[in-house]
């Protein structure tokens, strides 16, 4: 039987749009249909205020830079330019220190060696320990997480240098105690474990070792950030699934998939119907087993996906000049990579028992972002953007209290944690957005303001990502896929769930 299209992709996410470029590549006949009025999802940029171009999402590029599909599907071709940042990361501290991790390996070493002695050492152990295992980590992500793979790449992988009792025992630990068992300085402890944080598990929880033992890879892949603002991802992905024949709809809110004798055939878009020999549902997972899906096969376990109570909120601001940090006199360096403004593990664990009893966390650590130091198209001459990143924020409050109510008193308290770092940034302010928990949910389709979609915990993880018997990217009907961060291997900008999705879709058209 004739079909409009061999896939149709629900939602212009990065993972959707990846998965939809695979597959047009491969000469098969795409459509992605997107409900808002431009594609990205949650990895999309506008001009909120006149001159400055503000990401919506995320928007330092991390993990991707761990994957091959920029190469792949040759998207400097269709205008994406990554501008590299070094310093990665940068981590002031009230009392005047600064550090620095940069993606050379031996630059850091020696950074860390003049400024605690003894600790560039033992950062170099910790590297060179766990850059075996993290790459495996690496490998698993970009494979299904069926347990054969998984299990393949567990045999091919190299790990650590470690017995493996010892291996063992740092994997299942919380992160705070393998950090505390290589490093003695609080301060670097602390600016790891904050980007370890940024999937969600706190510091103290078990079983999270691994979100640390990842960070070996940044001095692999790096940190990068497109040309023109984050979306500028998504815009080249676009550009590459027109430029080989598919077709783009925005403004498009999908109703519902049509499923006919167990088999998804099509979607139905403001009362019209397109049909597909394989229907790709990019959204969030609980939007497909419970709006899009008929309610007969919506699968078992589906009531069980934790999404949790959010964890984030985010500021995005415009500046008319730059930030100036009072740790340093090399504001240029300082303002170039990731800001990690977090003063010591207490910190972290107090923001995260804020969260746990329902209220915005009175002192929360932060993440400061100005990439405009890198890339002059983000602002006017002169100007910057800055976003602030906090944790954390439940998305529902023991209160009773919403968060339209208490939304200006905690960007204030965002506002004067970072005016700890950099004093009189107030005053350059000319426009202002928050996205709390109910923003992210509302905007950005994030239930719960949860910005990975589903908890990062190992229960939701892998094989059990969204749920067992639907993890390996195929849903609970025949011809029916899954994508985006509620699937294998979760949230964060990487596209490897695009790219192993498409794989999957590709077996079944061919």
């Amino acid at each position: 039987m004739s079909t409009d299209y061999d896939l149709i992709t629900i939602g212009a996410g990065h993972n959707g749009l990846i998965a939809s470029a695979y597959v047009a590549q491969a000469g098969y006949r795409v459509a992605v249909f997107e409900e808002r009025e431009m594609v990205g999802g949650a990895v999309s940029t506008k001009e909120l205020f006149p001159g400055y171009q503000i990401d919506l999402g995320g928007s330092a590029h991390i993990l991707i830079r761990q994957t091959p599909i920029v190469e792949e599907l040759e998207l400097e071709q269709y205008g994406l330019t990554y501008i590299e940042l070094d310093p990665m990361f940068v981590a002031p501290f009230p009392d005047g220190d600064v550090i620095y991790f940069y993606r050379d390996l031996d630059r850091t070493v020696d950074h860390l060696e003049r400024l605690f002695p003894g600790e560039g050492k033992a950062y170099r152990e910790f590297v060179t320990d766990w850059i075996g295992f993290a790459r495996t980590m690496r490998d698993i992500f970009l494979t299904s997480p069926s347990p054969l793979e998984l299990g393949k790449q567990l045999i091919r992988g190299a790990s650590s240098p470690l017995p493996w009792q010892e291996e063992l025992r740092h994997i299942l630990r919380p992160y705070q105690e393998v950090l505390g068992s290589y490093f003695e300085e609080e301060k670097l402890r602390t600016a790891i474990a904050w980007m370890a944080a940024q999937s969600g598990p706190p510091p103290t929880d078990p079983l999270t070792g691994p979100f640390a033992l990842w960070h070996p890879l940044y001095h692999e892949g790096g940190v990068a950030r497109p040309k023109g603002g984050s979306g500028e991802l998504t815009q080249a992905l676009k550009r590459h699934i027109e430029a080989h024949g598919g077709d783009i709809y925005t403004d498009a809110p999908v109703e519902n998939i049509l499923v006919n004798h167990e088999h998804a055939e099509g979607i139905r878009v403001n009362g019209t119907s397109y049909t597909s020999r394989a229907v790709c549902s990019a959204t969030h997972a609980k939007e497909t087993f419970d709006h899009l899906l008929p309610a007969r096969h919506r699968p078992d376990g589906a009531d069980g996906l934790r999404i949790g109570n959010g964890f984030g909120a985010m500021m995005r601001l415009a500046l008319d000049e730059p930030v100036s940090y009072t740790a340093t006199a090399d504001d240029q360096k300082a303002r170039t990579g990731l800001q990690l403004l977090c003063r010591d593990m207490t910190q972290l664990r107090a923001a995260y028992g804020d969260h746990l009893a329902g209220r915005p966390a009175q002192d929360p650590p932060l993440i400061a972002m100005t990439f405009s130091a890198a890339d002059d198209t983000l602002a006017p001459p002169g100007g910057e953007v800055l976003w602030l990143w906090g944790q954390y924020f439940p998305y529902e409050l023991a209160s009773g209290r919403t968060w339209p109510d208490i939304a200006e008193e905690v960007a204030d308290t965002l506002l004067a944690q970072f005016e700890q770092y950099a004093p009189g940034t107030r005053q350059s302010i000319v426009g202002q957005l928050f996205q709390h928990p109910e923003w992210l949910e509302e905007h950005l389709g994030l239930y719960r303001g949860n910005v990975m979609h589903l908890e990062m915990s190992i229960d939701q993880m892998f094989s059990a990502r969204p749920l067992f018997g639907a993890s390996d990217y195929e849903g609970p009907v025949d011809d029916l896929f899954l994508t985006g961060a509620s699937t294998h291997p979760g949230g964060g900008i990487m596209g490897a769930s695009g790219r192993n999705a498409a794989r999957v879709v590709l077996k079944n058209v061919a």
